[in-house]
């Protein structure tokens, strides 16, 4: 099929911001249509998420520029092409912008057409999306569904720094996805009842997560163990424990600033700190938990770690395979972070998916704080055998609509 019509404009994701929306047209009249996501704690070392400055509109967040450079520059050198060469269109973006991080065209414009591309595809085909992302970039290995990452508490720079972690995650162990989101959900509603008991809000921060003001960081994962073992669930038996760091938010000058805790520490002082929760609380997985370039403090604990656990390097290698090598090399992590929105097609974040596995590390792929009702990343997740699909709490439609759509997968729907 030719590609006959290409538009995007200008929506709003879950944080009210602007975001770039896409719609993909083949000559048979499938259309594809694919919205782009945005961090807030993001990675300085992410492609480029255009974005206007223009403080008149929308205080310099809007994207009409973005839209514009998907309008008049992608749109009539892809107009024609046959749908089916989906690296191939994907490469030829990238050589239009030119640029190492997209900085010209922006990630966000063209994700929005790799993403509504393959939607078009699918629709064209009458097949789902994760098969035509599979047999495209996968076809080697079989789909399977991820393991849940669900984000309970919120802290850090998603909910107005309440405490300095900024996320405290229940992993459930179940592997059907709606088995895991049963587990979630009834572990996130027990840590809601908690809270009201303790009389503590119950108000959530960007991805769902409770924002509770607790005393210290500890006193959430007490909280979450204390809630689940109240309707029957015990940690490690049931489900893991993980934190997100997002440690570059808190790093200064070669120091990390625990504002909660109201204390200054150095990075091996801050390896013993995580030890601590490993030890005293069972943590199994360890995202972004030094600055995404303290290279060796992230192998430090790798060292010191039980490696049977987690670390997850998400700012750390911003789902760039250069990046990637980088911590192979230096044995910092074991697992990484993939989002899509980081690299800017996803030619590139399969890729980045292909030289995980290579490497033998785990692979969550996951949602951004500012996110839309777009679930492509959970048939992504699917496709590509991902370890872990990492999205939020189970509340607010646009993190629910991931899990809803891996049980739809799970339903053959």
């Amino acid at each position: 099929m030719k590609i006959t019509h290409i538009q995007a404009i200008e929506v709003l994701d879950s944080r009210g911001n602007p975001t770039v929306r896409t719609f993909v047209t083949l000559d048979d009249g499938s259309v594809g249509v694919s919205s782009v996501p945005s961090g807030a704690s993001t990675g300085s070392h992410e492609a480029t998420e255009l974005r206007d400055q223009d403080p008149k509109r929308y205080q310099g967040l809007g994207v009409l520029n973005a839209v514009n450079n998907v309008n008049k520059i992608i749109a009539p050198k892809l107009v024609n092409s046959q749908s089916d060469k989906l690296d191939e269109l994907d490469k030829l973006m990238i050589d239009l912008d030119g640029t190492p991080n997209k900085s010209k065209l922006g990630a966000n414009a063209i994700l929005s057409v790799s993403q509504a591309l393959i939607k078009a595809k699918a629709v064209s085909e009458r097949r789902p999306i994760w098969q035509i992302i599979h047999d495209f970039y996968f076809k080697d290995i079989s789909p399977a569904y991820p393991k849940l990452m669900s984000n309970v508490i919120n802290g850090g720079k998603h909910a107005d720094w309440n405490f300095d972690i900024q996320e405290f995650i229940v992993i459930p162990l179940r592997q059907l996805p709606s088995e895991s989101l049963k587990v979630a959900s009834e572990i996130y509603h027990a840590i809601q009842k908690n809270l009201k008991s303790k009389k503590l809000s119950i108000l959530v921060g960007d991805e769902g997560g409770f924002s509770p003001a607790l005393n210290s960081n500890e006193e959430a994962f007490r909280i979450i163990i204390e809630s689940a073992e109240s309707i029957g669930y015990k940690n490690r038996k049931d489900y893991q424990l993980g934190i997100d760091g997002a440690a570059s938010e808190f790093y200064k000058d070669g120091e990390y600033v625990f504002k909660k805790d109201n204390k200054i520490i150095s990075g091996e002082e801050l390896v013993d700190y995580y030890l601590s929760f490993e030890n005293k609380y069972q943590v199994y997985s360890f995202e972004d938990i030094f600055a995404e370039d303290d290279w060796i403090n992230w192998s430090l604990f790798k060292k010191r770690f039980n490696n049977n656990d987690l670390l997850v390097g998400d700012d750390l290698f911003c789902t760039n395979t250069g990046r990637m090598m980088m911590g192979h090399e230096k044995q910092a992590a074991n697992a990484t972070i993939i989002k899509p929105n980081q690299i800017g097609s996803i030619y590139e974040t399969a890729e980045a998916i292909k030289l995980a596995k290579k490497y033998g590390w785990a692979v969550a792929v996951s949602h951004r704080s500012g996110e839309t009702e777009d679930s492509f990343v959970a048939d992504l997740a699917y496709a590509s055998a991902a370890d872990f699909l990492k999205d939020g709490a189970p509340a607010r439609s646009d993190r629910v609509a991931k899990y809803n759509r891996l049980i739809e997968i799970e339903n053959k729907l």
